[in-house]
């Protein structure tokens, strides 16, 4: 196992501790709110820049980490080999000041490799002896999960109380998690030799599935000429663990009409194949089984991000549909008809936004399903 952490603090509670508490809320007037605004996307376009000194291009990718991290939430990258999965989220990190670990999956590592562990200790002053808790990696406020479908499932289970909740337990004690916490995952979908399928209950614990493609050819020419030259310029470090704190507030704050809302959770009610009368056709066609609850949590929560960082004072039906695919696609199952035809998840949720009207209702209640 590989690991570079910043040890940080985590308070030991019991194991009935009462949850984390929530992100305190900013609560300026809207003059103030409107200069925040302009403050968050000035900070973040500091960020892309400093990225961009490591990376070459990718610019959806780089925006959706960056989406991720203002929402609070966690995000996986998948892309074939050589596509700097692991250098995007390392140069991310780099422009954070926080606590950033690196924990390199491999079929060995077990969960308190990650977690921590209990060693005894000694006072050499009176001979007692007693259990210490050594943190693990997981304690850090940036957790890089390098190919997380590498570890067998029992240690890929152990991350999923630190997701959620926050928090490790450990012999029935609960240990705080640093705030902000954000896992960033890197998975490789075509070497499928040696690797454990990410089960979906795990997979929904992550905000985003951002694909990482292929660049093009004036975009590699770049990359050779920077990667094969000397004097590579280093991500400088750019925003504060409360600086992400108060983004995260502000992105709460963003303003969405109930009609927009309805629409996004239409959009995912749409790929529930096992409820009657909710599913489009295409989805009863290709979909095992449609996104829960949660996808419309973080659908509702991304689009803020999104109107927060194009600057708009409310969120829209765009918003919400420019998110939809990294948001859902990995929170709908296919079936056989779909390999058949060699349909995606991708594809299911393109032809899902063209079917919802932008009023938020469905043509699954006409045409669609004639």
């Amino acid at each position: 196992m590989q690991t570079n952490h910043a040890d940080t603090t985590g308070a030991k509670t019991s194991a009935s501790a009462a949850p984390l508490p929530a992100v305190p809320a900013l609560s300026p007037s809207w003059p103030d709110k409107v200069s925040a605004v302009a403050e968050v996307r000035r900070a973040v376009e500091s960020v892309r820049r400093e990225v961009h000194k490591s990376i070459v291009g990718q610019d959806p990718v780089v925006e959706q980490a960056i989406l991720a991290i203002l929402c609070g939430g966690h995000a996986i990258v998948e892309g074939v080999p050589g596509l700097a999965k692991t250098l995007l989220v390392s140069s991310l990190a780099r422009t954070l000041s926080l606590g950033f670990s690196r924990v390199q999956f491999t079929p060995d590592l077990m969960p308190s490799d990650m977690t921590g562990t209990e060693v005894i200790q000694e006072d050499k002053a009176t001979g007692a002896r007693t259990l210490r808790f050594v943190k693990g990696p997981i304690f850090s406020n940036i957790v890089l999960a390098d190919e997380i479908n590498r570890t067998p499932p029992k240690t890929q289970s152990a991350l999923l109380e630190a997701m959620q909740e926050r928090q490790v337990t450990v012999n029935g004690v609960q240990y705080r998690l640093p705030n902000p916490f954000f896992v960033l995952a890197t998975r490789n979908p075509t070497e499928q030799e040696g690797t454990y399928p990410l089960p979906e209950a795990q997979l929904d614990r992550f905000m985003l599935n951002i694909r990482v493609s292929y660049p093009s050819e004036a975009e590699e020419l770049e990359i050779v000429s920077r990667t094969t030259s000397t004097g590579l310029e280093e991500p400088q470090p750019i925003l504060s663990g409360d600086d992400i704190v108060r983004m995260q507030a502000l992105v709460r704050e963003m303003p969405v009409a109930d009609h927009v809302m309805r629409h996004a959770i239409r959009i995912v009610r749409a790929t529930r194949v096992r409820e009657e009368g909710e599913a489009l056709k295409v989805c009863r066609d290709y979909l095992e089984w449609g996104a829960g609850p949660r996808a419309s949590q973080f659908l509702v929560l991304a689009a803020k991000a999104r109107a927060l960082l194009e600057g708009a004072t409310h969120v829209t039906v765009d918003h919400v549909h420019a998110i939809a695919l990294p948001v859902m696609r990995h929170r709908i199952v296919t079936n056989f008809n779909a390999e058949a035809d060699g349909v995606k998840a991708d594809d299911v949720v393109g032809l899902i936004l063209e079917s919802v009207r932008t009023d938020g209702s469905s043509r699954a209640l006409d045409a669609v399903t004639r």
